[in-house]
């Protein structure tokens, strides 16, 4: 089991502790939607107080909490199985997503203590650019429930034209019925939220380090995605400006 992480190699930088929010975020999002009957049957309200966690590596697991007081670093909501019988499912996933919002953006700004206002700000900012854990998870089950929701993939990969009139391949994947090679991307995850890919929504590719993530999770629409030659995702802008 991995650990969440003592103070003493807890990361320093920002872009550090961003990297470990986003591995943290994404694992609860992944409990939360694609793993979440397997989550949900972790939480029998007949066990002992558990927490859920999400790891930096993207993981997550559900488990005690520590034993030290105090703890060396925020801990989960406790005690999240004891609801479970007592609320819908679907209430009680929203109600453990919202905590765990609350969790992993307080860990980010538990390492970021030692920070400036500017680079807290900074940090801050790059958290936001994603949707929150909860809206990530409501998100999808609102799709997953939508009826004539066509879940087949159906990746388009758009060509562009540079200033130089040469042709340009753009990692762009939009919605269109009839096209594409339904199996390209059947195992493709989201490299900020973790979800899967369908067809139903707009993606964009990383040109440099060639992951796809949701337009929404990062803020890209159609029409902007248009106008981008050489897509380079969040992650990516970031350690480039990092070196500058």
């Amino acid at each position: 089991m991995e650990m969440a992480g003592p103070v003493s190699s807890a990361p320093r930088t920002v872009e550090d502790i961003y990297k470990d929010y986003a591995g943290r975020r994404a694992g609860l999002v992944r409990a939360l939607t694609s793993d979440v009957d397997e989550f949900y049957s972790m939480c029998g309200p007949e066990k002992e107080n558990l927490c859920l966690y999400g790891l930096p590596n993207g993981g997550w697991e559900v488990s005690l909490p520590v034993e030290e007081v105090p703890p060396e670093m925020p801990e989960p909501a406790l005690g999240i199985n004891f609801a479970r019988d007592g609320m819908k499912r679907r209430d009680w996933l929203s109600l453990v997503a919202v905590h765990s919002d609350a969790w992993v953006v307080s860990v980010a700004f538990f390492f970021a203590a030692k920070l400036n206002a500017n680079e807290r700000k900074r940090l801050f900012n790059m958290i936001n650019d994603h949707p929150s854990v909860h809206e990530t998870m409501t998100d999808r089950k609102g799709r997953e429930n939508k009826p004539g929701v066509d879940n087949s993939i159906k990746p388009r990969h758009s060509t562009k034209r540079s200033n130089d009139g040469k042709t340009k391949n753009s990692r762009v994947a939009v919605v269109e019925d009839g096209y594409g090679d339904d199996g390209e991307h059947s195992e493709t995850l989201c490299g900020s939220c973790s979800g899967l890919y369908n067809s139903s929504e707009f993606w964009i590719g990383c040109d440099i380090c060639e992951r796809w993530f949701h337009g929404k999770c990062v803020r890209i629409t159609p029409a902007k995605a248009e106008q981008i030659k050489h897509y380079k995702c969040p992650d990516c802008s970031y350690k480039k400006s990092s070196r500058q």
